[in-house]
């Protein structure tokens, strides 16, 4: 069972965790095309990758998957499809962002275009992996427990 909010919980829909991831990237590329804040281009790549691994393991496991650890959660699809190890290195990366993207520092933290746009593409071609096997397979939206 997901986690539980003031009377709602988390869906139970794979395809709402994707819808959820794809709205994510959006905000990441409309950022990056008008020039917005990097490190809210970086969280939204790290929302993006989170949201598309949770509906992904939803979708495989029939379970969720919580936290926002993405080394974590990289490594439960591997256990699934090897073809995640190719995303490791750069969830590593990314799950660095999570907090220090969020939040002020008094320690020097600095992204670089090169950095972003390597966070777009890798959180891009990921999503796009992860939506063509979920809606191939042609499962039930609704994964029961």
């Amino acid at each position: 069972m997901g986690r539980k909010r003031k009377g709602a919980s988390d869906s139970q829909f794979y395809y709402k965790w994707l819808d959820k991831a794809l709205c994510d990237l959006q905000c990441a590329r409309i950022l990056h095309t008008y020039g917005g804040d990097m490190y809210n281009i970086a969280f939204h790549c790290q929302q993006g990758i989170e949201k598309a691994l949770k509906g992904y393991l939803l979708f495989r496991t029939g379970r969720h998957f919580d936290g926002h650890n993405l080394t974590y959660l990289c490594r439960q699809a591997i256990h699934l499809d090897a073809a995640f190890n190719e995303y490791l290195d750069e969830s590593a990366a990314l799950n660095d962002l999570y907090i220090e993207t969020r939040y002020p520092t008094d320690l020097p933290f600095e992204i670089d275009e090169l950095e972003i746009r390597r966070y777009l593409e890798m959180a891009e071609i990921m999503f796009a992996a992860i939506r063509k096997e979920l809606y191939a397979a042609g499962r039930p939206h609704q994964i029961s427990e």
